[in-house]
Order: C-alpha cells, then sequence, then structure tokens
C-alpha cells in the first residue's frame, strides 16, 4: 500500500463532504469572476467602440468648422 491509500482522519467521510463544498465553492467563485470579467470586457469595448465614434464626429466636425473659418478670416 502507498502512503496515498492509507486513510487518514482528513479524508474520512467528513473530509471529503469538506472537499466536496470547498470544489464547489471554489468553482462558484471562478464562475462569478468570469461572468465579472465578461461583463467588465463587454462594457470596455462598448465604452472603447463610443469613443472612437465620438472622435470620428469631432474630427469631422473640426475639419469641417475649420474649412469655413479660414474663408472668413481671409474676408476680414
Amino acid at each position: 500500500m502507498s502512503e496515498r491509500d492509507v486513510p487518514t482522519p482528513s479524508s474520512s467521510a467528513g473530509g471529503e463532504g469538506s472537499s466536496a463544498e470547498l470544489v464547489a465553492v471554489v468553482d462558484d467563485l471562478i464562475n462569478q469572476l468570469s461572468n465579472k470579467f465578461t461583463n467588465i470586457s463587454k462594457e470596455l469595448l462598448e465604452k472603447m467602440d463610443d469613443m472612437s465614434r465620438r472622435l470620428d464626429a469631432l474630427e469631422t466636425t473640426i475639419q469641417t468648422g475649420a474649412e469655413p473659418t479660414s474663408d472668413d478670416s481671409e474676408g476680414k
């Protein structure tokens, strides 16, 4: 018999139940963290897309606004 086959107090029925509970708690925690990471990633990508659209709109506004201003300043 190897040392792994020798029953110890921690490997009794109560210990196995505690191990199963620990595994369940860790699995639940991993699932929660995974869900949070997924949600944060989704929110971050949405915010980056929104910022990109806003920057594109700002760039367009600046380009269209700069052209008439240069024409107006020449006439003064």
